[in-house]
């Protein structure tokens, strides 16, 4: 019984198929790279550079405007030191918002207001004295403004600090 290579051909041999080593580009889709400045037959005399100026002669830097003041000493230089980035933003809650969310009174913490879509997860949360309040309530926030302590603790809540 032939065995599965000889079942292909008639004298049992492989034929010859495509193989990887048998690839060449298309003729002409290749080029050599033009060595430029050795000699007068390829390019040698100014190298594809023209004449004369400071194109021909060195290398010009990318950042260089013709003489024109650079960019990066027309910027103002900028010194010292800054808080910005250590500053702590809130979330920002008003007590007609509280109202709102809570009107049969209970406990206010920043996980229920994030859970109520109020504020954001996860970051500080203030409490600013913007609208009435009637019911009592017992916040819990990071920071409280002077005003919202006064209506909360008006309406017969009660305000803790984290």
């Amino acid at each position: 019984m032939a065995g599965p290579s000889e079942a292909n051909t008639a004298e049992g041999r492989e034929k010859p198929g495509l193989r990887l080593h048998h690839l060449r580009p298309a003729p002409g889709s290749r080029t050599e790279r033009t060595r430029v400045g050795r000699g007068e037959a390829s390019k040698g005399k100014t190298a594809g550079r023209g004449t004369k100026g400071t194109k021909a002669r060195n290398r010009v830097p990318a950042s260089f405007e013709g003489g024109q003041m650079p960019l990066h000493r027309r910027l103002p230089q900028l010194r010292g030191f800054s808080n910005f980035k250590f500053k702590t933003t809130y979330q920002v809650v008003n007590t007609g918002r509280l109202a709102e969310l809570y009107p049969e009174g209970g406990d206010v913490t920043p996980d229920d207001l994030a859970a109520r879509g109020a504020v954001r997860a996860g970051e500080p949360v203030k409490v600013l004295g913007t609208g009435d309040l009637t019911t009592a309530l017992r916040v819990t926030a990071h920071a409280f403004s002077a005003s919202a302590r006064e209506k909360i603790t008006a309406a017969g809540g009660s305000v803790t600090t984290l």
